[in-house]
């Protein structure tokens, strides 16, 4: 407590400065898996992928980003234990944030596209587990969200599998592609609308419903989304018209055309995939960063703590700053050295990715977006056959994915007495 009392301020300071760093690392190399598909297809260029991000990751924190965030500051470790020495948890949450940023750093030097997630509850339990105790550490709740990292990419990469199954068999394989595409690609558009106005309006504004004393029910919440839904698709169906058939380029391509049409609607997809990771992964940086301002301020650490959405201001900003500083490097290992992708596969990937991490987002589940991005990507190669996929570069993502766990918590625990250390 004296210690809480003696050197709060400081600490604070360094919540907010490791957590913004961490929200960088974030940025660096989550989002840019997230837009690495939509730059690989070639539907939009680095520079728009960046505008996209920086615009939808930060709406997407700010109004949906507080569900996941109470997961996982309270489910991995036990408040209770801390309730005598609540500066351990402080200690605890700063070199978390420190060594899973640190990680993202390195990773994102060399391009490995790795889980943000796995990297904080990594922190977490080492810290927790080596530095507290074994029973400080909520062994069932942690083994739920390493499930998650299991049932993330299978379900990503079914749901992208299924979509780019549902292309083919619509638009692709069909006599006249491009007449398919621009009657059936509207409906995808209503789809990417629909998801993303309903985990806006169920988790993301329930707070600012609440504030307002206005109570809405699933149908009604559908019926807004639907609403929303058409507008997307009706701004997607303009833009649409001023794509016209051009025979030229088919003659080299059958489907360049088609492509075409494809991009228009990945850039609603990117739109979305931004939204939903920007969402579920500001926990990952503000969860521990809230854990450390509300024990400050009350001197006391208490199971549940609020959310200042200054704090969640400050998980956006350095997403947007680490995707426009380091982004490029790991945008280029999803985009293009899994599979090829095309505007058609892409959108596939995206949103049956998109669609993974709402649902995670929706439930309070702290997936991995890595996770869920290449289960996608892999989902939509297998579509085309096992030889579309290069086996070399996801055998090294695998690797990397088995590092990162150990990697934050090692980081961590050398920080944890790093920081005793000096204040205690």
């Amino acid at each position: 407590m004296e210690v809480i009392s003696q050197y709060g301020t400081i600490l604070l300071i360094l919540a907010c400065v490791f957590g913004f760093f961490m929200a960088w690392g974030v940025g660096a190399n989550d989002v840019a898996n997230a837009m690495g598909t939509s730059v690989g297809s070639r539907a939009l260029t680095i520079k728009q992928a960046i505008l996209i991000a920086m615009v939808f990751e930060f709406a997407g924190a700010y109004l949906a980003g507080g569900e996941v965030t109470s997961t996982i500051r309270k489910g991995i470790i036990d408040s209770d234990i801390f309730a005598t020495q609540p500066e351990l948890l402080v200690y605890g949450m700063l070199s978390a944030l420190l060594a899973a940023g640190t990680w993202l750093l390195i990773a994102s030097i060399l391009g490995w596209p790795v889980s943000t997630t796995h990297s904080i509850v990594g922190a977490i339990v080492g810290f927790s587990a080596v530095g507290i105790s074994m029973d400080a550490v909520a062994w069932g709740k942690v083994g739920s969200i390493v499930a998650s990292w299991v049932v993330s990419p299978v379900l990503a990469g079914t749901i992208s599998f299924l979509l780019f199954r549902s292309v083919q068999r619509l638009i692709l394989n069909t006599e006249d592609p491009f007449g398919n595409a621009k009657r059936y690609i509207p409906i995808y558009m209503f789809a990417v609308g629909w998801m993303i106005a309903m985990v806006t309006l169920t988790k993301g504004l329930k707070h600012v419903f609440k504030d307002a004393n206005i109570q809405l029910n699933f149908l009604q919440d559908a019926g807004i989304a639907a609403i929303a839904g058409l507008v997307v698709m009706g701004i997607g169906v303009v833009m649409l018209k001023r794509i016209k058939r051009d025979p030229e380029r088919e003659r080299e391509n059958r489907f360049a055309n088609v492509e075409r049409v494809f991009a228009i609607l990945m850039i609603f997809t990117a739109c979305a995939m931004a939204f939903a990771h920007g969402s579920n992964d500001v926990a990952n940086a503000v969860g521990p960063l809230a854990a450390v301002v509300n024990t400050v301020q009350m001197g006391t650490v208490t199971a549940k703590a609020t959310m200042p959405s200054w704090i969640l201001l400050l998980g956006g900003a350095g997403i947007v700053v680490g995707l426009a500083t380091y982004g490029f490097k790991v945008m280029a290992t999803i985009g293009r050295k899994i599979t090829e992708l095309t505007p058609s596969r892409g959108f596939a990937a995206e949103l049956g990715a998109a669609a993974t991490v709402v649902l995670a987002s929706g439930t309070g589940l702290p997936i991995s977006t890595t996770h869920t991005l290449v289960g996608a990507v892999l989902g939509v190669g297998l579509a085309r056959g096992i030889g579309a996929l290069n086996l070399r570069m996801i055998t090294t993502i695998a690797a990397s994915w088995v590092v990162t766990l150990p990697a934050g918590a090692g980081i961590a625990i050398l920080f944890f007495f790093f920081f005793k250390g000096i204040f205690g």
